[in-house]
């Protein structure tokens, strides 16, 4: 079954996430790659603010296509997370509730999501056009001189995602690797 949840995320609907749980997310999420981590977290040390709101978001390691005439957004599959890694704590701990990307995540993020009591979702690579479907509207807000890295406002419905690490750092990796060994 698929829990249908709201973005931004309140920390009670994440506590009732599981590693494994299917969700479709609706309503505001922001992307963001490597670049634009940098950069934020250049400009947090400097000025000690962020170019967007991060308490209860979730950002999604994402940089889409150009959109074709007449649509929203062009194919936006994830990227991989780990390249996000060495930001991520930071970004946790000033507020940000919530990933989403594919792939594993090192232990500082496992940590950092515990501590916070957040989540990390996954989506699935190489489905860029069909997750596309479920973004009603996109913007740039921050960062537009990085191009298909800068950071982008979503209205997104029922945009499909996974939990792979929920807020007590269970990892649907690990407990999916374990349960294929006892087979």
């Amino acid at each position: 079954m698929e829990k249908k949840i709201i973005a931004p995320l309140s920390k009670e609907t994440v506590k009732t996430l599981k590693a494994g749980d299917s969700v479709l997310i609706s309503g505001v999420i922001y992307t963001a790659r490597d670049a634009a981590h940098e950069r934020m977290c250049v400009d947090y040390k400097k000025n000690g603010t962020f170019p967007i709101d991060l308490k209860n978001n979730i950002i999604y390691y994402a940089g889409p296509c150009p959109a074709k005439p007449g649509e929203v957004i062009g194919s936006c599959g994830p990227t991989t997370s780990g390249r996000m890694d060495a930001y991520t704590p930071l970004l946790l701990d000033c507020g940000l509730t919530a990933m989403i990307g594919k792939g594993a995540r090192n232990k500082d993020v496992t940590d950092a999501i515990v501590r916070n009591g957040c989540v990390y979702f996954g989506a699935i690579g190489g489905a860029g056009a069909l997750i596309a479907q479920s973004i009603k509207k996109a913007e740039v807000v921050a960062y537009d001189d990085l191009g298909t890295e800068a950071i982008r406002r979503l209205e997104v419905e029922d945009f499909p995602a996974v939990v792979l690490t929920d807020c007590e750092g269970c990892d649907l990796y690990e407990t999916g690797q374990a349960k294929y060994r006892e087979i």
